[in-house]
């Protein structure tokens, strides 16, 4: 059980619970300090280790794995069919995201060029095979996605969507994801953080705890995607009935927080659910650690530590 439990998003195969757990709670304990939580945030990291409060990273990229129990299938090409479609239909998401909204002039050009050349009449179930990748082609090449080149983000974009493909579709998966939350989550935990597809999963959770849930905070979430995540949700569109407080925050240029403000999806009668365009992250509006080091992260997780 833990006092606060992270929960990662996408891309996260090759880390591990320690790894992740060096770089988010000294950023989180960044965010209590500038939010003037001093005192907070020594008890979460000081002097190059962790303090006396108790915070856990769920992980979960193990299974997306090659090899690993639930590990069969990692890149879209070879999810079922259905599960190909809705890849295709995220990547087409981003894509009119990228033209809509990113902070780079060439990413909003290329979007808009990469959309205009796919065939607005070709069947949305021909899947990734054929309407699909040059969809796929089209994200790789978005400087949003490819900080460390071409090649990187195929790599990333490819594993991306079928690890949030096959969450939203396969239950195995997702019962496992739930399960490894439901062990650090206990009477005890004031905080459940959760990032990208991770704060799919902490939202869910939330809706299973059993004992008074403090704080919800989601960064960069794709919640408000609304027919490939929303709509999926077998949970109620309300606020988790234990959580005191809801917290969710998205940069502006964050493809994936496709629906920044979520109060207008997520029926809200006592105003629990905060969220607007709050942060800006700078060249990379998805990382996690600069979700986790602002301000308004440090002064929303502070409400409930002191």
């Amino acid at each position: 059980m833990s006092r606060i439990v992270l929960v990662h998003g996408i891309g996260q195969e090759q880390e591990s619970a320690d790894a992740l757990e060096s770089r988010w709670i000294p950023a989180l304990a960044g965010g209590l300090r500038s939010a003037g939580h001093p005192g907070l945030a020594d008890r979460l990291w000081r002097d190059h280790r962790p303090g006396d409060e108790d915070c856990r990273m769920v992980f979960y990229g193990d299974l997306f794995l090659a090899g690993g129990r639930m590990g069969e299938g990692q890149t879209v090409e070879d999810l079922l069919p259905e599960q190909c479609e809705l890849a295709t239909e995220l990547a087409m998401e981003w894509l009119h995201r990228a033209e809509e909204r990113a902070a780079d002039e060439v990413d909003r050009d290329e979007a808009y060029r990469r959309l205009g050349a796919l065939d607005p009449d070709a069947p949305g179930r021909q899947g990734v095979r054929a309407a699909g990748r040059p969809v796929l082609n089209g994200l790789a090449r978005l400087r949003w996605f490819a900080p460390a080149g071409m090649a990187f983000a195929q790599t990333f974009v490819n594993r991306a969507l079928a690890q949030v493909t096959r969450y939203l579709t396969e239950e195995a998966v997702r019962e496992e994801v739930q399960r490894r939350i439901a062990e650090q989550v206990g009477p005890e935990t004031v905080a459940i953080v959760g990032h990208s597809l991770g704060s799919v999963a902490a939202f869910q959770a939330a809706h299973r705890v059993r004992d008074a849930l403090p704080l919800l905070m989601t960064l960069g979430s794709p919640l408000g995607l609304r027919t490939l995540v929303y709509d999926r949700l077998p949970e109620a569109k309300t606020i988790p009935p234990r959580v005191g407080r809801w917290a969710n925050f998205a940069d502006r240029d964050d493809l994936v927080a496709a629906v920044p403000d979520l109060r207008t999806l997520f029926a809200d009668p006592y105003g629990v659910l905060e969220s607007d365009w709050t942060v800006d992250n700078g060249a990379e509006p998805h990382r996690a650690e600069s979700y986790l080091g602002k301000k308004q992260t440090g002064a929303s997780l502070g409400t409930v530590l002191v």
